[in-house]
């Protein structure tokens, strides 16, 4: 499945819970749980929030990064971002994602 599709398919499905919306991050289509964003999608890739106790390498992921939107800042640790060999993960971080915005 091309990874748009599988975006906009999480984007249908978690629209249906309480609380969780479609929204926008950085001018990039994303998931809000109200009004605050804990998932989006940008350039063939997924970002999710999910706390800076969050180890990537514990879950097996190989094809991730921190969130780094600025040039002059180190990169923001409870933003993870997972690329798209890794796409059959998303939507179990989607879900860890929005738990982690609920608590």
């Amino acid at each position: 499945m091309e990874s748009t599709t599988l975006f906009e398919q999480l984007v249908s499905e978690y629209s249906q819970k309480d609380g969780v919306a479609p929204g926008k991050m950085m001018s990039s289509p994303a998931l809000q749980y109200r009004g605050k964003v804990f998932a989006f999608f940008h350039k063939g890739a997924m970002t999710f929030k999910l706390g800076k106790k969050f180890d990537p390498s514990a879950f097996g992921l190989q094809h991730w990064s921190y969130l780094s939107p600025f040039k002059n800042k180190p990169p923001m640790q409870a933003w993870v971002v997972v690329e798209e060999p890794e796409k059959e993960q998303w939507p179990y971080l989607t879900e860890l994602a929005l738990a982690f915005i609920q608590k």
